[in-house]
Formats: C-alpha cells, sequence, structure tokens
C-alpha cells in the first residue's frame, strides 16, 4: 500500500452512537445527530468516523448483541438516515468506517432462534452447542467476559451454548463455512453502500480450540480483578485457525477500492502482530492498545515504541490508540495537563491515531450514581470498578442544559463540569485542550513527516520521551515531559530549530540551540535545521 492511502496517512475518530448528538429529544445519540455534527468533525481536521454498532438490537450489551446484520436500530434511526449520513460525510472528505460484530449474535436473532429450535435443525451447528459433563456440569471451565460461566443451559434441547460474553450473545460456529458465507455477505451488504471499511470486534475470539480443552489456571490472578482474569485463556482465543478466518473477510475487503479492515485485539505484541497475516494478507490495521495498558512512563513507553516497531512485519503499518468505549478516558487516567502531553503522542508517533469522542475536549472520569448505570458488566461484577459508564457519557457541545447534546433526559448522566468543558467554550480559547488537538491535526496533514515519515528514538531521559520523525529533507523533535518537574534535554552540537507547537501555548516560532528547556507536563514539536 502506498504512503498516500487514506487509513495511513488519515486519523480515525471513534463515536460512542448512544452519545454523541441526540436529534429527536429521547436522550440517546442517533444518525442524524451525528450528520448534524459532520461540519465540526470536518473542521477539527479527523478524515474517518468509526461509529460503534448501529444494528438492530435489544441492547443487552448496547449494540454489540446484534439481532441483524443488515440493518439499523429504530434508536438509532433508518436505513435511509445512514446512506444520508454516509452520502453527505463522503461529500466533506470523511470516510466511515463501521464495527462489525462477528464472534456472537443476540439471542434474538433469527439464526440462534433457529439454531436453539431443535437439535436436528439445519442451523444447529451455527453456534457452539456441547453436551454437559457427566454430573450435568458446563462442558468446560471457560468464563465469561462479563463473569461467570460461559455456558448456559438450555433446558429444551438438553446442551449447553457457549457465550464468551453475556448469556444473551451466543457465540457463532465460525468453524461452520455457512455461517462464513452469511456474514462476508453481510460485509458486502454494507460495503455496496459506500461504507469505507470494518472495525471487528474481539476479531481474536472468532476461533475457538476444536476440542473445547479446559482453560489453565492463572497463579497471578487476584480477587480484585475481574473473574475472567482466573484462567488463561489459552483454548477459549486466538487460535491458529482463526488466521485463515481473517484473511476471508480481507478478501471480502479487496473486492472493494481502498477499504481498511481493523480488528480488535487484546494481545501481547508478539501476537497481535499475527494479525498482520502472512504476507500481510489479514487485518491492515490490528488495534495496538499498548498505550492504554502500559504506565505512563518516559522510559517505559520508549521501550514499548521499540518493542512494537521492531515487531511489525516488514510492510505492516503502525497504529496508536489512547482510549475507547472499554477503557477509562486518557484524561481519567493520567489528569488534564497530561493529556494534553498524550495527545501530542498520539498524533506525532508513526502510524494511524485513532482519537476517541470527547477526549479532545478533556472529558475526564465522570462519576456514575449506582441508581444510573448501564453497563451489563459492572452489573455483573459489582464493586471491581470495571463499569464502562464513565467513558460513554455524552458529548458536550455547548453550556446549555444538557450540554447541547439532547433536549430530553441524556441515558447516561452528563460530566457536572460540562459548562466548563464544551466545543462551543473551548473552540473561542486559543489555549484550549480542543484547539491544541486542531493544531496537531493540521500540522499532521502538513508534514509527511509527521504522519508517515520516519521514526527515531532520541533520548528517555527521566520523565522525557522525546523522538525524531521525517520525511525527504523534513526533520521534527518531538519532545514530551511526562512528569510534574521542568526539565532541560540538552540539544546536539551544531542542531538549531524553532518550536512549531507547545501543549502550552506560549512559545511558537521560539529558536532552539543548545538545550530544549522543557516546563512540567509539556510537549513540544521542534522543526530542526532551521
Amino acid at each position: 500500500m502506498p504512503e498516500t492511502t487514506w487509513w495511513k496517512r488519515g486519523i480515525v475518530y471513534q463515536i460512542y452512537p448512544r452519545s454523541f448528538q441526540d436529534s429527536n429529544g429521547d436522550g440517546i445519540s442517533d444518525l442524524n445527530g451525528i450528520r448534524q455534527r459532520l461540519d465540526y468533525l470536518a473542521w477539527l481536521g479527523i478524515n474517518a468516523i468509526w461509529i460503534s454498532p448501529i444494528f438492530p438490537s435489544p441492547m443487552a450489551d448496547f449494540g454489540y448483541d446484534v439481532a441483524d446484520y443488515c440493518g439499523i436500530d429504530p434508536i438509532f434511526g433508518t436505513l435511509e438516515d445512514f446512506e444520508r449520513l454516509i452520502e453527505e460525510a463522503h461529500a466533506k472528505g470523511l470516510k466511515l468506517i463501521l464495527d462489525f460484530v462477528p464472534n456472537h449474535t443476540s439471542d434474538q436473532h433469527p439464526w440462534f432462534k433457529e439454531s436453539r429450535s431443535s437439535r436436528t435443525n439445519p442451523n444447529r451447528d451455527w453456534y457452539l452447542w456441547r453436551d454437559a459433563k457427566p454430573d450435568g456440569s458446563p462442558p468446560n471451565n471457560w468464563i465469561s467476559n462479563f463473569g461467570g460461566p460461559a455456558w448456559e443451559w438450555d433446558e429444551a434441547t438438553g446442551q449447553y451454548y457457549y457465550h464468551a460474553f453475556l448469556k444473551e450473545q451466543p457465540d457463532l460456529n465460525w468453524r461452520n463455512s455457512d455461517i462464513r458465507k452469511a456474514m462476508y455477505n453481510a460485509l458486502r451488504f454494507w460495503l455496496d453502500r459506500g461504507v469505507d471499511g470494518f472495525r471487528v470486534d474481539v476479531i481474536w475470539h472468532l476461533i475457538k480450540h476444536a476440542e473445547f480443552r479446559d482453560n489453565p489456571h492463572n497463579p497471578a490472578f487476584q480477587t480484585s480483578q475481574a473473574e475472567i482474569n482466573r484462567f488463561i485463556q489459552v483454548y477459549s482465543a486466538d487460535q491458529p485457525e482463526v488466521h485463515e478466518v481473517v484473511s476471508e473477510m480481507r478478501g471480502v475487503l479487496e473486492e472493494y477500492p481502498e477499504r481498511v479492515l481493523i480488528g480488535e485485539i487484546y494481545l501481547p505484541l508478539e501476537r497481535l502482530v499475527t494479525y498482520y497475516g502472512k504476507d500481510l494478507s489479514g487485518a491492515h490495521l490490528p488495534f495496538n492498545f499498548q498505550l492504554i495498558q502500559t504506565a505512563w512512563n518516559a522510559r517505559t513507553i520508549a521501550a514499548l515504541i521499540n518493542e512494537y516497531e521492531a515487531a511489525l512485519p516488514e510492510g505492516g503499518w503502525p497504529n496508536w490508540v489512547l482510549g475507547n468505549h472499554d477503557q477509562p478516558r486518557i484524561g481519567a487516567r493520567i489528569g488534564p495537563q497530561q493529556a494534553r502531553v498524550a495527545a501530542m503522542l498520539l498524533l506525532t508517533l508513526r502510524g494511524t491515531p485513532t482519537m476517541y469522542y470527547g477526549d479532545e475536549i478533556g472529558i475526564g472520569k465522570v462519576e456514575i450514581p449506582p441508581e444510573a448505570a448501564q453497563d451489563p458488566w459492572e452489573k455483573n461484577e459489582p464493586g471491581l470498578d470495571l463499569g464502562r459508564d464513565p467513558e460513554r457519557t455524552p458529548m458536550h457541545w455547548d453550556g446549555s442544559a444538557q450540554g447541547g447534546f439532547t433536549s430530553g433526559k441524556p441515558w447516561l448522566p452528563l460530566d457536572p463540569h460540562f459548562r466548563s468543558c464544551h466545543v462551543e467554550g473551548l473552540r473561542d480559547d486559543p489555549a484550549s485542550i480542543l484547539m491544541l488537538y486542531r493544531h496537531l491535526i493540521e500540522l499532521r496533514r502538513q508534514h509527511l513527516a509527521l504522519s508517515v515519515g520516519g521514526y527515531t528514538q532520541v533520548s528517555a531521559e527521566g520523565d522525557v520521551l522525546a523522538y525524531e520523525r521525517q520525511h525527504g529533507s523534513e526533520r521534527f523533535l518531538v519532545a514530551l515531559n511526562l512528569g510534574h518537574e521542568p526539565h532541560t534535554l540538552p540539544f546536539p552540537a551544531g542542531t538549531k530549530g524553532r518550536v512549531v507547537l507547545s501543549t502550552v501555548p506560549d512559545r511558537s516560532e521560539e529558536p532552539i540551540e543548545a538545550q530544549v528547556v522543557l516546563r512540567a507536563d509539556e510537549g513540544l514539536i521542534i522543526a530542526l535545521g532551521i
């Protein structure tokens, strides 16, 4: 793929579709609301919108329990609303990526209703059914990712079915060729309507061990952790045969020009990079969540970047993520000042960055009262701080009631501080985090060195992470102070530069010669050789 490919040079912006903009007053965002905010997204400068699931669903897991892969849930609108959204997005130069959920369906999907109707139904083998052990217990020790056994007894047919998540989300049998054909046709349904690619949910789960062996116990498990960590997921996910499926999905997208396949994969780096596939025939972008999972420490992050770059297969394109709908927001993890530094890191590393809606306006941790909790994981395993509601709260557009998100009651409470943290106000403040994001995105678009250019680590001294980006004659030094004390970084003898952008915006065009003086919680982009 040439470096001009849109998903290499571009920036992906994730929208959680319940929480972006409500257009009809029911307290839940919808497709028409998203369409109304396309001008904002174009102004921000991102290239592609990724929308989490919008398919018909009973909403047991808020759309990740799909009842129809070829439709739109009425909560979000109609298929005509979607077609209008994609037409207007494309007219503004924005790509649109859909979230595809192939590992499991809703238990209300017609396929599952057929499958559970009898053991002889032709669709029986579309899902994972197993006999009980002689004592009546589940077939093995696999745990649901949301806590509790991953097997649900079906009284009518006298077998268990497997669900990696909620019991309302039975797993499909991807060893069945009919399932594959049906799913690939669902992909084509959306590709024919102009969708520019897919983010594929839990792609590493699609194939399970053929003999359904017990997972080994995790000796490091602690009771303060989610129950899924009680066992090491050796046999319930990441099986070798999954790569054939990923390659087949990629083959479907190759039938259409310039589409992108992104895989959600929470695995160590050495296993993550195998999802690029043999001869790069797998996912274009196996999601790299390492920045979410690692300590916010300069040396640790420097080592991580180097390890990831070294692990990439030849020709494999990197990508970086700071947050998503399943993980605490970056502002909640490291605080508002370091969130600015994190923005500079995300948007200057080599590879495709994925932003999460609301991070650009500095939304931090939003406390959700117990009575307002919506997330099924929080309800299944209360008290472990596993709830994902805090990172799914509504976007703040202005200082009016409900932040301009809805005229009704929002499905989740807004951040109580939204009146000091909204798009309308931050656009008028040149020192705001929103304007920092916009300037970073603009720089990235203007300079190939900051998007597709090479990466060279300079140092990781104390709390400072520094690296160079270069393309042709362009060279930039990125220096990030991940600490709360000032730090001085020496400049190589004879090197000159000027500050292009600071996370604290009062140093533009400042010349740099003998050394770089970084203030606490400050990041700098310095043009070299000037």
